[in-house]
């Protein structure tokens, strides 16, 4: 599994409940493009709409040798889930405060892309600043432990 993007605004914005792994349609420049590593997950979300899943607010890149077949950097992608999947998305998603975030973008073993998604609560901004504050307190606690070796 090659990672190819990943989304890290998720995890500070977000309290990640469950992951789960979605198949991508894509058109051949974008395919292209991902590879070379040219697509931003930023600011982007899934949405549920007429019973199929989509991915909205990503931007990959033109390929650059595409030229009049190129794809539209920021359009509406649909993703690929199993059924009983989608309905328990459903059903998450109708709750107050569950969004569904895509962490990151990757290549599986037969070079297929694939986006894991998160289904999500947001955090708020005093859970963002505890967050930061455990991260300083570990990181002074490791610096602690190399001073005394």
């Amino acid at each position: 599994m090659k990672s190819i993007a990943v989304n890290r605004k998720a995890r500070h914005d977000y309290h990640i409940l469950e992951t789960f792994e979605a198949g991508i349609v894509l058109q051949g420049t974008e395919v292209k493009s991902i590879r070379a590593g040219r697509i931003n997950l930023k600011d982007s979300y899934g949405t549920i709409r007429e019973g199929e899943l989509f991915l909205e607010g990503v931007h990959i890149s033109p390929y650059e040798s595409g030229n009049q077949f190129n794809h539209e950097p920021e359009r509406l992608r649909k993703l690929l889930v199993h059924k009983r999947e989608l309905r328990k998305l459903i059903g998450k998603t109708r709750e107050k405060g569950l969004s569904l975030v895509p962490l990151k973008v990757y290549l599986n073993d037969r070079g297929i892309v694939k986006v894991e998604m998160a289904l999500a609560q947001g955090k708020k901004r005093f859970d963002k600043r505890q967050d930061l504050a455990k991260k300083d307190a570990q990181r002074d606690m490791e610096r602690a432990f190399k001073e005394r070796r």
